[in-house]
C-alpha cells in the first residue's frame, strides 16, 4: 500500500531526526518537497538563535495522519492546503494566528492579503492560515510521444497509453480527478451513487498508470527509464521545471473539464512549543529573498508577485480545492484500488 509505506516511512525518519543542542530552542515543521530551502533555514537558526526541523510528506494522508500523531504535540507548524484546513481546525489541533507578528503579509499581492476573502482560512473572526504557495494540477504531456496536445482528462484513460500514464498516489486528488472526467460539478461532495461509479472510474486509471509517484523527483526518474505519455501533475509547476531542468520534451495543458487547483498555507498547531517563533518562520517566509528563492529555485509560484505561469488565471478552468465528504472513507477505497495488479499481469 504505498501511501501507507509513505506514512510509516516519514514516522521512522521524524522519529530518528537529529535532536537540538540542550537549551536550544526548536522549531519542528511538517511540509512539502522543496518549500524549505536549506538557505531559509540557516538565515533563520542564525537569525533567531534556534534549530529548525523540517519533515516533509507527501500527501495529505500522510500530513494528517504525522499531524495528529501525540495529539498534535509533534510539531508547531504545518504547510497544509485550504480544503484540508478545516479538518484540523475542527480536530482543534491548530491556534489562531496572530497576523500582527507577521508583518510581511503586507508584502503579499491583494488577493492573499485578505484571509476572509479566501474559504477556509477564518473561522469565528480568527485566521488559521496564511497563504504560502499555490498551483493548478494540469496535465504534462511527452511531446515525442503525444504530438497533438490532450485536451481532456479523459486522455488519462485512453487504451493509447496503457502502461504510459503517471498518477499521483494521494487518495482525495485522484477522486475528485475521476469525478471530474465524469462529468459531476461537484467532485468533493459526492453522493452515493456518484462515488460508486468513481471507484470503478478509478479501476480503470488503474489499467493505464505505469506508476503511482510521490514525489516530484519520481516523475523525473520515471522520465529517463521508461516511456511516459502523460502525468497528472500534483505538483504543477514543480514539476514541470523539474522535467525541463532534466532536458524533458514536454507540453503542459489545462484539459476543458478544468484543473484542481491547490492553494498552501503555512499553520500554527495548537501544541507548538513556542508559538511566536512558528509565526515568525511564517513571517520570514513571507520575505522578498525567500519567496522569491521558492519560484527560482523550485517554479512555485510565491504569494508575493504574480505567477508568471498563470496559475490562477480568471478563466473559470480552475477548480479550487474545498473539503470533501469523507476523507477516510475515499482513503479506505483509494487503499484497495491502488494495489489492484492491472488485468493481465
Amino acid at each position: 500500500m504505498p501511501h501507507l509505506r509513505t506514512i510509516l516511512l516519514a514516522l521512522l525518519l521524524y522519529l530518528g531526526a537529529t535532536t537540538p543542542v540542550a537549551g536550544q530552542d526548536l522549531l519542528r515543521i511538517l511540509s512539502w518537497p522543496g518549500y524549505v530551502s536549506k538557505d531559509a533555514i540557516s538565515a533563520f537558526e542564525q537569525r533567531h538563535q534556534v534549530k529548525v526541523q523540517v519533515q516533509e510528506v507527501t500527501s495529505d494522508d500522510a500530513l494528517w495522519s504525522l499531524a495528529n500523531a501525540a495529539n498534535g504535540g509533534n510539531f508547531d507548524l504545518i504547510a497544509v492546503n485550504t480544503a484540508e484546513l478545516a479538518r484540523y481546525i475542527e480536530a482543534d489541533l491548530l491556534a489562531p494566528i496572530r497576523t500582527a507578528n507577521i508583518p510581511n503579509t503586507r508584502r503579499q499581492t491583494a488577493r492573499f492579503r485578505h484571509p476572509q476573502s479566501i474559504p477556509g482560512l477564518v473561522r469565528s473572526g480568527e485566521v488559521f492560515g496564511i497563504p504560502y504557495t499555490y498551483s493548478a494540477m494540469g496535465l504534462i504531456y511527452n511531446r515525442k510521444l503525444i504530438t497533438i496536445p490532450p485536451t481532456s482528462l479523459n486522455a488519462l484513460w485512453d487504451p493509447r497509453y496503457k502502461g504510459k500514464v503517471l498518477a499521483y498516489e494521494g487518495s482525495t486528488h485522484n477522486f475528485s480527478l475521476a469525478a471530474l472526467s465524469l462529468g459531476y460539478h461537484r467532485p468533493f461532495n459526492l453522493q452515493p451513487e456518484q462515488f460508486g461509479k468513481v471507484v470503478k472510474r478509478l479501476k480503470a486509471l488503474r489499467e493505464n498508470v505505469a506508476k503511482f509517484y510521490a514525489t516530484p523527483e519520481e516523475v523525473v526518474q520515471a522520465f529517463r527509464e521508461q516511456e511516459i505519455a502523460l502525468v497528472f501533475a500534483n505538483y504543477g509547476d514543480q514539476q514541470i521545471q523539474l522535467l525541463l531542468k532534466a532536458g524533458m520534451d514536454i507540453g503542459y495543458v489545462i484539459p476543458s473539464e478544468g484543473a484542481l487547483a491547490w492553494l498552501d498555507c503555512w499553520a500554527v498547531m495548537r501544541r507548538a512549543g513556542n508559538r511566536a517563533l512558528a509565526e515568525a518562520w511564517i513571517n520570514h517566509t513571507l520575505s522578498k529573498d525567500v519567496s522569491s528563492s521558492l519560484t527560482l529555485r523550485e517554479g512555485l509560484a510565491n504569494t508575493l508577485k504574480d505567477s508568471p505561469r498563470p496559475a490562477m488565471p480568471d478563466t473559470g478552468k480552475l477548480i479550487w480545492l474545498e473539503p470533501v465528504e469523507n476523507s477516510a472513507l475515499r482513503s479506505s477505497y483509494w487503499e484497495r484500488i491502488v494495489t489492484l495488479p492491472p488485468r493481465g499481469h
